[in-house]
C-alpha cells in the first residue's frame, strides 16, 4: 500500500518517484531495491536521459561508493540484472 503513491502521477510523475525510490536505494546500498526500483522507473516511462540526471545526484553526493551503485542501477535500468520482483525494504 505504501508503495502504491510511488506508481501514480501526482505532483511529480510517478517515474520520478520511482528515480527518487532508486537514488534512496542507492543511499541505502539495497541492491534488490535498486534492481526493483530501476525496473519499476523503466516501466514508468522513464527516459535513459533523466536516469543519468538521478544517477549524476547519487554520484556527486556518494562520492566514490555513490559512482559504484549508479552503475549497478543504469545496468539494472538496462535489464542486466534481471529485475526484481519487489523491494526487500
Amino acid at each position: 500500500m505504501r508503495q502504491r503513491a510511488i506508481y501514480t502521477d501526482g505532483a511529480l510523475p510517478a517515474k520520478h518517484k520511482a528515480l527518487a525510490a532508486l537514488l534512496w536505494s542507492i543511499s541505502a546500498r539495497c541492491e534488490p531495491c535498486v534492481r526493483f526500483y530501476a525496473a519499476e522507473a523503466r516501466r514508468l516511462g522513464a527516459t535513459k536521459e533523466e536516469l543519468a540526471e538521478f544517477l549524476g545526484v547519487a554520484s556527486t553526493m556518494g562520492g566514490c561508493v555513490g559512482e559504484t551503485w549508479a552503475v549497478k542501477a543504469l545496468h539494472a535500468f538496462s535489464g542486466g540484472s534481471g529485475g526484481a520482483d519487489g523491494c526487500a525494504c
